[in-house]
This record gives C-alpha cells, sequence and structure tokens, in this order.
C-alpha cells in the first residue's frame, strides 16, 4: 500500500501584532474578557500587500526546503483558504506561479476553519492513488479583512497566517490513517459572510455590513464541540487505535474553551493538547499546520507518534484524521 509522509513543513504569520490592549481602545472589551472567554492574548494581522496567496507561498517555500525537493518536482497543489486573493483565479494557482512549480495541479478547497484537513485528505487520496507522487498542500486565511471590529463578538477571535506541508509517496506506513470530513446540515447561516470575494459583486445589492463575517457563537460552540469529538472517535475506532494510543492532540484553535471541552470529550488530558491561540487567535485553515510546525520546533513529535487532527468551520464544516508521524525516509 502507498501512502502520503509529511516530509516538509512550515509556517508564516504577518509581523504586526494586534494585542488585547490595542482592542480595548477600538471596542468595548477588556484583556481579563477576551482572555477568560476565548483564550487570546493578541494575534497576527495581513499587511496590505499581504494576502493568502503570499502568506501561503512563503509557508509553502519553507515546507519545500525543509522536505529538500525542487519545486518543479511538485505534482499536485491543493490550497485550504475561504479568504482567496481573489475570486478568481484559484489561489493555488497564484502559489503556484509564486513559488515555481509547474507541473503541480493547483486547485482550491473552501471548508473554511476545516479547510486544511479537507485538503491534506485530497492530496493523501491523490498520492495513494498513484496519481500523484510529491503533493503540496497549504492552509492560508486572511479573515481579518472580513472582520469588523465595531463588533467585539467576532473582532477579538481571529488572526492572519498560512501553514503548509510536503507528502511524498512511501511504503512505509506514514501520514493519514483515517479521515472523516463531512457538515452539520441547515447550520450555513451561523458563521457566514454574505458578499462574494474581497468585495460585493454588486455593491447595491449588498449593502457595506454584508462584507463582515456574522457568528453566532453560543451555537457555533455547541455544534463544533459535539462535531469535533465525534469525528475524532470515528477515526480513531477506523485507525484500530483507542485514546490511549494518541501522542498528541493538534487541534483546531478557535478558543480555548473549545480545545479543552473536546480534550474532554475525548478523555484526552491537556498536556497532549498542542495550544496557541494565544498568540495567533483563529487563523483559520492555517490553525492545524501552524500549530503542528511549533509542535515540531519544540520536540513534541517524534518518529511513529499518532496524531489526532480536528477541526469544525463555517457550513458548519468538520474534519478529522489520524496521522502517524513519519517521514517515510
Amino acid at each position: 500500500m502507498t501512502y502520503a509522509a509529511f516530509t516538509g513543513w512550515g509556517m508564516y504569520v504577518p509581523a504586526r501584532v494586534l494585542t488585547n490592549a490595542d482592542l480595548e481602545k477600538m471596542v468595548e472589551t477588556s484583556d481579563e474578557w477576551i482572555r477568560t472567554r476565548t483564550g487570546i492574548r493578541e494575534r497576527h494581522i495581513a499587511a496590505p500587500d499581504e494576502s493568502s496567496a503570499t502568506m501561503g507561498a512563503t509557508a509553502a517555500k519553507q515546507a519545500l526546503e525543509r522536505a529538500g525537493i525542487d519545486p518543479e518536482e511538485i505534482d499536485l497543489l491543493v490550497v485550504g483558504t475561504s479568504s482567496p486573493e481573489r475570486p478568481m483565479p484559484a489561489t493555488a494557482a497564484i502559489i503556484q506561479s509564486a513559488i515555481g512549480a509547474p507541473r503541480a495541479s493547483p486547485f482550491d478547497v473552501n471548508a473554511a476553519c476545516s479547510g486544511f484537513l479537507y485538503a491534506l485528505v485530497v492530496a493523501t487520496q491523490f498520492i495513494r492513488a498513484g496519481t500523484s507522487k510529491k503533493a503540496l498542500v497549504v492552509g492560508a486565511d486572511v479573515l481579518t479583512r472580513f472582520v469588523d471590529y465595531k463588533d467585539r463578538n467576532t473582532c477579538i477571535l481571529f488572526g492572519d497566517g498560512a501553514g503548509a506541508v510536503v507528502l511524498q509517496a512511501s511504503e512505509r506506513p506514514a501520514g493519514v490513517l483515517a479521515s472523516d470530513l463531512g457538515a452539520v446540515v441547515g447550520t450555513a447561516d451561523l458563521l457566514y459572510v454574505q458578499a462574494s470575494g474581497v468585495n460585493p459583486i454588486a455593491a447595491d445589492a449588498i449593502p457595506p455590513a454584508g462584507q463582515y463575517m456574522k457568528m453566532e457563537g453560543k451555537e457555533v460552540f455547541k455544534y463544533a464541540v459535539r462535531a469535533m469529538g465525534d469525528s475524532s472517535t470515528k477515526v480513531l475506532v477506523e485507525a484500530g487505535l483507542v485514546v490511549g494510543d494518541i501522542d498528541l492532540l493538534v487541534p483546531h484553535q478557535a478558543n480555548l474553551r473549545m480545545i479543552e471541552a473536546v480534550a474532554r470529550r475525548l478523555g484526552l488530558p491537556m498536556e497532549r493538547a498542542v495550544v496557541n491561540i494565544d498568540r495567533y487567535g483563529n487563523t483559520s485553515a492555517a490553525t492545524i499546520p501552524i500549530a503542528l510546525c511549533e509542535a515540531l520546533a519544540a520536540g513534541r513529535v517524534r518518529d511513529g507518534d499518532n496524531l489526532l487532527m480536528t477541526a469544525c468551520g463555517g457550513g458548519l464544516t468538520w474534519g478529522s484524521a489520524v496521522v502517524r508521524w513519519g517521514t517515510g525516509r
């Protein structure tokens, strides 16, 4: 059987940092209120000349360098994003040109905060089917472009960033062992942006407020915890593992309380969870690859470890995957 091993990884966050103290000057809120309800202290905000494509390209180059392969060897490029640089072409096509990967087949996947896991599973299936040998998977979002900084319920949550991994065909059991993707029917209006692309298609048809993200936070939290918990349990069974076999939980970083609730639901101690939401906020499709990069840099991931990745986002989509860590080399 052919597996899709992780051989490279990279991340990027913008230089500008927006702290809770900064937000106190912009909207009626406080550092204590934000930290106790979300666990966030600060987040990174994209500069005017940065986008999901520029950030994704930077993370991708880092991942390729770590994998030790030339961009021209990449034959598949899948980008998870819900904030593309343009409505058309795909952000993946823009990244393809930026990194110099002429052989790659580029396309985007929009599953909101679950986007990286969707893209990862798609690329894994291409490699397992034998139609791809070396794939690049990117999760990148600039959701702060859709944030209303007068709405304290959403503006405190989001930051920008990108993460990327290189997958290569391997005969050694590594990469995604089991996965689960789906969405909660009838919940599309719990988290959405009305406008199309960066700007509305017809300015007179969609009011300015339509360009901002709308969210029913309590409902999203409830569905997300349930979906991520149930989905994680399902992939553990499919992988033939139990909770005790999981060395590290790499969850979507939406809210510290949410991460704690999912871990509690699974019976996993928080010591085995990656948490960096305090420094980045919710970077949507970028949260899991950024968390993975930081866990690797901190020496928290070793060859042969079992990782559980899980996310939930607008749609309300969910995604989970059990990953056996190993470069396949």
